[in-house]
């Protein structure tokens, strides 16, 4: 026993029960209060655990004594060492023939458990604590069983704690959000993942939650960190929708619809249906730009686009592609008499007049339509085949609808193609000019009008009606009109040296070029290059041109006067101006378009415009120059009415150079026979 008990991990003593002296000690316990072994016997336990000792484990031993039971305490003591320990004492009483001679005494030092019993306690408070002061929702369960909650939680949810307690977790989750919740109770993972909270409400609540098992209140416990996440959504979904929707009008952007419909495509492709895309664009949109400013501008796009999404049936899909220009897929429809019938809606629709800022707009639109799958198999070329049909609408018009056909394709491949020539074309110069003369009254030269002919390797000479329109859309427009002006005034130079002409040489200018900046300093370089002064030069330009910004044209035409320059409105009638807006600008000529003089003189109407045009010109100190005369009468009913001058077949043909200086030496005074009126 003695081996045992000196080998065992616990301090053992006996203690006698009269007078309470040690008989016996094992060396752990005589060294846990510094004594040994021999030291300790005999004495009193007083001696051995001190006075404060002794008060604390004196009512332990009366028990035991006078109760001959087991008793068990824990106490802290000071070691040897001087250190502080946790003791757990057992006295077992040692009874003979029922007389109580003794008492065991089994001490364990519980000092790590003390402190691991400690650090629990300290670390649930520290828990607790935190999560009252969290601001993120805590929800601790046990097996799906809320066992506790914060406040954050709670004001989360809309619950109070009475309200939570006891129930089940899967309680506060709505349906569609069970089984994702349901597989991480049972997995049981350290886990972080989003979902949804149903809210007292019934409303739901996207959240983040962040789950973890821990100790808590002794038990182990799975704890739930329940984030808020709305913020986060809600700017998620605005990022969604930024990055999928047009930011002025709502409406999807190209994008997004291209991809919308193109998963659209797939579906009808599979059922065998028959698909409308329609291409819009506002007539004329860059007027309201120009004249009101572009808050109008967006204002009506706005209006616009809520008018056509309104005109629409659930299930089409409608986006601004950029611009004034708006695309709709149509959902399946029955042909083209269907199709129509929207196109009509939604012309009425946007065509109607709006209100923005005190001003009355109405604007219309030009509908291109083309059809799956006959006319397009993807979305890229469907809305390639609606954007051809849209302008043939414009050409046709405007504010109406045309559907695509096959033809109108193969003209934009030959428009690519005829591109491609023109660029080839102006930087190698492949351009000349032909001249067309001016007749006065009396059949002299008043001046020639500069003509452009591309000499094309393969068509020959290519008249300006093929290609002009194309280089103004492409803008190679200012290289071409630079290359006429300079070929018209060294002609001009040439052939006034010669003593073959006195008029000016007139050259038709693009609205490009007019608006071009540094256009009239251009002008004085090309002068000076030539050698020319500005009596020399005759600039045409449309009445268009003169519409756009009344204050910056005639600042420019002033600038243009001040070199000396004469000033022409060229097909004057067939635009928007009138004798009384001219009246404000420095125009030395108007030349009647063509269309006024090609009925003359039979046609009344025709003459009676005529001559109103040639009075008011008159009164207001311009020439009129008639075009487009090709008959002796023409001439002379033109003549007699006052025109200053006359331009067209009946007088001259358009010539080369060297042609034209042919004709003007011909008509020279040394020639008094020359054919003069009768030349043709």
């Amino acid at each position: 026993m003695r081996l045992l008990a000196k080998n065992v991990p616990i301090a053992v003593a006996y203690f006698e029960a009269v007078g309470l002296t040690c008989r016996y000690a094992n060396p752990r316990y005589a060294r846990m209060f510094g004594l040994d072994e021999s030291s300790v016997l005999g004495c009193h336990f007083r001696e051995i655990v001190g006075e404060e000792g002794a008060e604390q484990v004196q009512p332990y031993a009366e028990t035991l004594l006078r109760e001959g039971v087991p008793v068990r305490y824990e106490r802290e003591v000071t070691n040897a060492r001087g250190q502080p320990v946790w003791i757990e004492v057992q006295m077992v009483p040692h009874t003979e023939e029922g007389v109580i001679r003794g008492a065991f005494v089994l001490v364990t030092d519980i000092t790590r458990h003390r402190n691991a019993e400690a650090a629990v306690r300290e670390s649930e408070e520290r828990l607790a604590k935190f999560m009252h002061a969290s601001q993120e929702g805590i929800v601790f369960h046990q097996d799906g069983v809320i066992t506790d909650v914060n406040p954050p939680a709670l004001a989360l949810l809309g619950y109070t704690a009475e309200e939570m307690l006891g129930r089940m977790t899967l309680e506060f989750v709505p349906p569609e959000a069970r089984a994702q919740v349901m597989a991480v109770l049972v997995a049981a993972p350290e886990i972080r993942y989003d979902s949804i909270a149903l809210h007292k409400d019934g409303s739901r609540v996207p959240v983040e939650y962040i789950v973890r098992s821990m100790q808590f209140k002794g038990e182990r416990q799975r704890m739930i960190i329940v984030r808020d996440i709305r913020a986060r959504v809600e700017a998620e979904a605005r990022i969604q929708h930024i990055a999928h929707h047009d930011a002025l009008t709502g409406l999807l952007n190209r994008t997004a619809f291209a991809d919308t419909a193109a998963q659209r495509l797939a579906r009808a492709r599979t059922q065998g249906q028959s698909v409308a895309l329609m291409f819009l664009d506002l007539d004329h949109f860059k007027r309201i730009n120009d004249s009101l400013g572009h808050p109008v501008g967006d204002l009506l796009l706005k209006t616009v686009a809520e008018r056509i999404a309104g005109a629409l049936r659930e299930g089409d899909l409608v986006s601004r592609f950029g611009g004034d220009e708006f695309v709709v897929l149509l959902a399946p429809r029955a042909g083209q008499p269907a199709v129509a019938e929207v196109a009509t809606r939604l012309m009425a629709a946007v065509g109607a007049p709006v209100q923005v800022q005190g001003a009355t707009i109405s604007v219309t639109p030009s509908i291109g339509v083309a059809l799956f799958p006959q006319d397009g198999d993807s979305v890229e070329e469907l809305v390639k085949h609606a954007d051809l049909a849209m302008y043939q609408s414009k050409d046709q018009g405007r504010a109406r609808l045309r559907f695509f056909q096959a033809r109108l394709a193969e003209a934009a491949r030959a428009d690519l193609v005829l591109e491609a020539e023109l660029a080839h074309a102006v930087r190698e110069q492949q351009f000349l000019l032909h001249y067309q003369p001016q007749l006065g009254r009396d059949g002299r030269t008043i001046g020639l009008e500069a003509l452009v002919r591309w000499v094309h390797p393969e068509r020959g000479l290519v008249g300006p009606n093929h290609f002009i329109p194309l280089a103004e859309a492409r803008r190679l427009i200012l290289p071409i009109g630079e290359m006429v002006l300079r070929q018209a005034l060294r002609a001009a130079v040439q052939w006034r040296s010669a003593g073959l002409l006195t008029a000016p040489v007139a050259v038709n200018l693009s609205s490009q070029q007019f608006r071009a900046p540094g256009f009239v300093d251009g002008i004085a370089r090309a002068l000076k290059a030539a050698g020319a002064h500005g009596a020399m030069l005759e600039l045409e330009l449309t009445e268009r041109m003169l519409m756009d910004d009344i204050e910056a044209v005639r600042e420019r035409l002033v600038q243009l006067k001040a070199l000396g320059v004469t000033i022409a409105v060229d097909d004057f009638g067939t635009g928007y101006t009138s004798l009384g807006h001219l009246r404000h600008l420095p125009i030395d000529r108007l030349k009647v378009d063509r269309s006024f003089v090609k009925d003359l003189p039979g046609d009344e109407r025709s003459a009676a415009l005529m001559r109103a045009i040639v009075q008011m010109a008159q009164a207001l100190g311009l020439e009129v120059v008639a075009e487009g005369v090709e008959t002796i009468e023409q001439r002379d009913w033109v003549v007699a009415q006052g025109c200053e001058g006359w331009q067209g077949y009946f007088g001259a043909r358009p010539m080369p150079a060297a042609v034209l200086e042919a004709w003007l030496r011909e008509r020279l005074p040394q020639h008094p026979s020359g054919p003069g009126f009768n030349k043709s």
